[in-house]
């Protein structure tokens, strides 16, 4: 994966870095897994705008994605690496045996024409998925589940990786990619690998223009506001803007929302770095 820095013939490009996409293969989907994308413009079903700055963008089609890897024990081959405009990483389109074809989150390192299995007793290479009782301690891995068959949850996005650190009993410990440190049932399924397209975060959209086509509309600064539409706003002249905070007053550095009460706090090990 590579990433490539324009020449500055237009303002636009001046500072842009782009994707390299060594790793597509093709730039038509698979059309049996497109779905129709409908967007709200951040509009509830009363048409009262309920989330801001939301609104444009270029139309999309979704991509089913198979985050389950259900189909145990049936050899899939990897017939393309695709471009999805729904998320940062690549996909890979498998061919399954049984004629079947499905999506799924591509993994760093995979090839068009490698075979990939998912299911019990099976080797620990990249885009695998296996039960984390039956992957080698200390290996990378993506994709995981939460709850045994949930469908993955953590780490799906671009570069995103967990890391298999112990297990004990029927709960195995994972590393993931917040730095939390956190107990999953070992019967959870985990895809072995990295999740592709590494090199997003050193993207530079070069205009304002792009961030339009995302479908993302020019957002304010709490700082510039008014009393009566932020905490932050009002004050004569350039003032700081008081303590950073969100707009219905909760502090936006280092205080802590998660509830102390919650069911889920005894399977953190160690919580993520602040």
């Amino acid at each position: 994966m590579s990433v490539r820095k324009l020449k500055p013939i237009t303002p636009g490009q001046r500072f842009r870095v782009v994707n390299g996409y060594d790793a597509i293969t093709t730039d038509k989907p698979e059309k049996s897994l497109l779905a129709p994308k409908k967007r709200s413009g951040g509009r509830n079903s009363q048409g009262k705008m309920t989330m801001r700055y939301i609104g444009g963008g270029h139309k999309k089609k979704y991509r089913i994605i198979d985050f389950k890897r259900n189909k145990a024990g049936i050899p899939a081959e990897v017939k393309s690496i695709e471009y999805d405009p729904n998320r940062t990483a690549f996909i890979a389109l498998l061919n399954y045996q049984d004629g079947e074809k499905r999506y799924i989150i591509a993994q760093n390192g995979l090839q068009v024409g490698q075979t990939v299995v998912s299911g019990e007793n099976i080797a620990p290479e990249i885009g695998n998925a296996m039960p984390l009782s039956q992957i080698p301690l200390g290996t990378i891995i993506s994709c995981v589940e939460l709850r045994p068959g949930q469908g993955a949850v953590m780490a799906r996005s671009a570069g995103a990786f967990a890391q298999l650190m112990a297990r004990d009993g029927k709960f195995a410990t994972v590393k993931l990619p917040s730095g939390e440190t956190r107990l999953v049932l070992v019967n959870c399924l985990a895809t072995v690998g990295a999740v592709s397209n590494s090199d997003h975060q050193l993207l530079v959209s070069g205009k304002a223009g792009r961030t339009r086509w995302l479908g993302r509309r020019p957002r304010t600064r709490p700082v510039v506001m008014n009393p009566v539409d932020h905490p932050m706003g009002g004050g004569e002249g350039r003032a700081s803007g008081g303590h950073p905070r969100s707009r219905n007053g909760v502090p936006a550095k280092g205080y802590r929302t998660r509830s102390k009460k919650n069911p889920t706090n005894k399977y953190i090990v160690e919580r993520r770095k602040k």
